[in-house]
């Protein structure tokens, strides 16, 4: 399937460019009025997952429909892009899942290791349990790191998937981890690599009381990037041989062409973290139900619009009163908001 064409998406004039465009909705957007109900369920490995519930407001009977969102690195179910997204769902009469990652719930985990890039286990616990809760109408939706787990998990689960899984989209994807990790060492790039390094410090130190004799806070000292940090503390916890490993191990970009479900991947040309020539395009235009549409605009999980309606972002915007819309498995109009078409309720998805 071809790339799409530019979505037309235009930024405010005052923020002119993509780092801007990331930073300021993580820094000043505020959601207000999304109630989590809190769910904590327990691993495989004796560990736990905190997932946070969000219902449908439209609805007075449990609604079947499920999103279950997947957050970005050093991310939780309270950001921005997280928060937005459930919003403008519940008010659709979609239930929410916000899962957290091991260690991003505001408690420690109790296990060695952490989360990473590819830690689908997670992903299909939380799915699976999910269908314990009786939805058989289920989306995802990934940011960033959540984006590209999201992927490597439909990419894995091929033509086997559970056909109650319907659609996927993804925002900000770093499908190549490798060129991602290097690209954030860029000096224009290192406020963001600081950023997560400030928040990944804390949990070293609290693993290193846990677990004195396998981690150590000292090795901290030789972290100056985040490939370093992937290399001496995530590659090794997750039983990878090294970042490289780690990297060529989870990039999504290698398991994109065994995904079966409709799946749309949005990614902002401008994105300073991902940078889009580390996108795998050829591959992407080669399949029949994946589509990639690149914005100019929009940095990484921005995407705030110049018209701003009802505090929705332009990543949140679906046409959701267009039921006669049907899904073409060969050819779109591009002039249709993809994401629309991709969660918009169907008779065929029941």
């Amino acid at each position: 399937m071809p790339i799409l064409k530019n979505s037309g998406f235009i930024s405010p004039f005052w923020l002119p460019n993509g780092h801007l465009q990331s930073i300021y909705p993580a820094l000043f957007r505020k959601i207000s009025g999304i109630k989590y109900k809190r769910e904590r369920i327990i691993t495989a490995d004796h560990d736990f997952l905190d997932l946070d519930w969000s219902y449908a407001r439209q609805q007075s009977d449990r609604s079947k429909k499920l999103v279950i969102l997947s957050h970005g690195l050093e991310g939780n179910s309270t950001r921005q892009y997280i928060l937005g997204m459930v919003r403008l769902l519940n008010a659709n009469g979609y239930d929410c899942l916000a899962w957290n990652f091991r260690s991003c719930s505001e408690e420690m985990n109790k296990t060695l290791r952490f989360y990473h890039s590819g830690a689908t286990e997670d992903l299909d616990l939380v799915i699976n349990h999910a269908f314990v809760h009786g939805y058989d109408c289920i989306r995802l939706i990934g940011f960033s790191l959540g984006g590209n787990l999201t992927l490597k998990y439909l990419g894995e689960k091929g033509i086997n998937i559970n056909p109650a899984i319907k659609r996927a989209v993804v925002f900000s994807v770093p499908m190549d981890l490798k060129a991602c990790s290097l690209a954030i060492i860029k000096s224009e790039n290192r406020v963001y690599m600081h950023r997560f390094l400030k928040t990944l410090r804390p949990k070293v130190d609290a693993k290193s009381r846990l677990f004195p004799d396998k981690i150590s806070l000292k090795d901290y000292g030789k972290v100056r990037t985040l490939y370093d940090f992937d290399h001496i503390y995530t590659a090794p916890l997750h039983g990878f041989n090294s970042a490289d490993h780690y990297y060529e191990a989870c990039s999504s970009m290698h398991f994109v062409q065994n995904i079966s479900v409709p799946t749309l991947i949005i990614n902002a040309v401008n994105d300073p973290i991902v940078p889009y020539s580390s996108l795998p395009l050829d591959i992407i235009s080669s399949l029949s139900g994946v589509w990639l549409e690149p914005s100019t605009h929009g940095g990484h999980c921005g995407f705030r619009p110049a018209n701003l309606t009802d505090g929705i972002y332009w990543s949140e915007k679906k046409h959701w009163n267009s039921s006669k819309m049907m899904i073409c498995t060969n050819i779109f109009n591009n002039k249709i908001h993809l994401l629309h078409i991709l969660l918009a309720t169907k008779e065929t998805d029941s």
